[in-house]
């Protein structure tokens, strides 16, 4: 198995790609933006974006979106074929995202929004901290791209102050010390915080 930097000729795995987050996306009913494979492979083309191949296989993914003006960057579209689920590879490719993403925009702030407890687990060892939604980058273009989501309308309905993602900071003003991938993940209350915010949109749609 090898994790490297994408460029043009991995194109040839855009579409089995876009694919594999559609299924997941349907899978999880939540968390997951649909992606298009020209979208994917400019993000080959640019050096912002991870690929894990066995062999010839394609095994993860996961790239880098740039807002604010390079301000703010988020590591997005994580994902890992159902062949290689459950061999801790989602780890290994956010690891290696998260690096590359510190080494190309050193100063920029890195973000995440996500429903997964899995994801929350790996940004919370990466140095990421729960912020609000107002802590992250105000560029329209980011939240716009929210849209494919199925709980899109109670983003909407926060006028984007809240949804049933959780938002995670990385902020290298905080950070003088390299990543250490040791900082502490308290599970349950993730769990916690996941189960009050379904509970209360939920009470919401019910009215």
């Amino acid at each position: 198995m090898k994790i490297v930097i994408a460029d043009k000729s991995h194109i040839i795995y855009a579409d089995v790609i876009c694919k594999t987050i559609e299924e997941a996306a349907q899978v999880r009913g939540t968390g997951i933006a649909k992606r298009q494979p020209d979208y994917i492979i400019s993000k080959m083309e640019n050096g912002n974006a991870v690929i894990a191949l066995e062999g010839d296989q394609f095994a993860g993914f996961c790239y880098i979106e740039a807002w604010g003006h390079g301000k703010f960057v988020a590591n997005s579209g994580l994902i890992v074929h159902p062949n290689f689920r459950n061999q801790g590879l989602a780890k290994k490719i956010k690891k290696v995202i998260f690096r590359h993403s510190r080494t190309k925009f050193p100063n920029s702030k890195v973000f995440s929004i996500t429903t997964g407890l899995a994801v929350m687990k790996m940004n919370s060892e990466l140095g990421y901290k729960p912020v609000t939604f107002s802590e992250l980058t105000d560029d329209q273009s980011f939240w716009d791209g929210c849209q494919t989501c199925k709980n899109y309308d109670v983003l909407q309905r926060t006028e984007q102050k809240m949804c049933l993602c959780t938002g995670m900071l990385y902020d290298p003003s905080q950070h003088t010390r390299p990543e250490t991938g040791n900082h502490k993940y308290d599970k349950k209350v993730w769990t916690r915080l996941k189960n009050i915010k379904q509970s209360m949109f939920l009470k919401k749609e019910k009215k």
